[in-house]
């Protein structure tokens, strides 16, 4: 009972925060320079990496890009250079934790401390449970949250040594909300999601107020990893979109991006909404995507 009657002693806090978020909306947020800055980029040979690896060329960071595939990493490399930035690359498989750790001891030799560190890297396959072979779902989740382990433990030291840095995770609304046939993709980003909030709180409980933290969770992107999905929320993004809200989100130091801001109610609504009221409301949701099914063979 006490911990209820001091919880009522804030409310005016309360009030007080609500107040203070709303009047900001109306606000203009200063963006911070990151002319200078060195920014790692896994997963940079292609879609979200590739794009976000262009805005941060255009504003004059020098770029470190990660990629296993080397022709799409030199393809955004190029284009990099082309904009003026100064560029290192390295094909890199982010579902080796030896070879991020070898990579990442070569990029502080040859360039310096990262102090942007954008974990994007990622991996989905579209299929129910028996259906995902048992390498797909370990590699599901070395690329798509431990991969996030090893880069971070390599590279936050520098940051907090110099109380300076910027972690972000690319997540996904699927790192909220768990869709059929995407069980391993939904666990890992749950995980990166989970991952992003623990670091937030750990730098927070250590008084490191200088290194910031970013998550993107974005809705169903153009980007050709998921084969003709749709949903009754509207049109899938266009990855160039999903690119404006996560720079604008860094530049300003957002800690939770959703794209489109409209996820941020819909998942509020699935924490407090009646269960029953909840499957009526996915159904109408509708989403679908091409998936292999392999609960039939399994019973054969």
């Amino acid at each position: 009972m006490k911990f209820f009657l001091d919880i009522l002693l804030f409310l005016p806090l309360l009030i007080l925060f609500i107040l203070e978020s709303f009047v900001r909306l109306f606000i203009p947020k200063r963006r911070k320079s990151v002319t200078g800055e060195v920014v790692l980029i896994t997963g940079a040979g292609h879609g979200i990496g590739r794009l976000t690896a262009f805005e941060f060329a255009k504003l004059k960071s020098k770029l470190v890009l990660w990629d296993i595939n080397k022709h799409g990493l030199e393809e955004t490399a190029t284009e990099c250079k082309r904009l003026g930035a100064r560029v290192h690359h390295f094909v890199v498989d982010c579902s080796n934790r030896e070879d991020i750790y070898s990579s990442a001891k070569k990029v502080k030799a040859e360039i310096g401390d990262v102090s942007i560190l954008v974990n994007n890297a990622g991996v989905v396959y579209t299929s129910d449970l028996f259906a995902t072979q048992d390498p797909q779902i370990e590699k599901t989740f070395e690329v798509n949250v431990l991969a996030h382990f090893w880069t971070t433990k390599v590279f936050l030291p520098a940051m907090t040594k110099n109380n300076h840095g910027h972690i972000v995770t690319v997540a996904s609304a699927a790192g909220h909300s768990g869709v059929p046939f995407l069980m391993a993709y939904c666990s890992s980003k749950f995980a990166a999601v989970g991952f992003h909030c623990s670091l937030t709180e750990e730098l927070a409980a250590l008084g490191i107020t200088g290194v910031k933290t970013t998550c993107l969770c974005p809705n169903f992107i153009n980007t050709g990893f998921i084969k003709n999905p749709s949903t009754s929320l509207g049109q899938n993004l266009e990855p160039e979109e999903v690119v404006n809200k996560l720079m604008a989100g860094i530049l300003t130091e957002q800690k939770l991006i959703f794209v489109p801001s409209s996820l941020r109610f819909l998942i509020l609504m699935e924490r407090i909404l009646p269960e029953r009221f909840l499957a009526i409301l996915k159904q109408k949701i509708n989403i679908k995507f091409d998936a292999v099914i392999g609960y039939k063979a399994k019973e054969k």
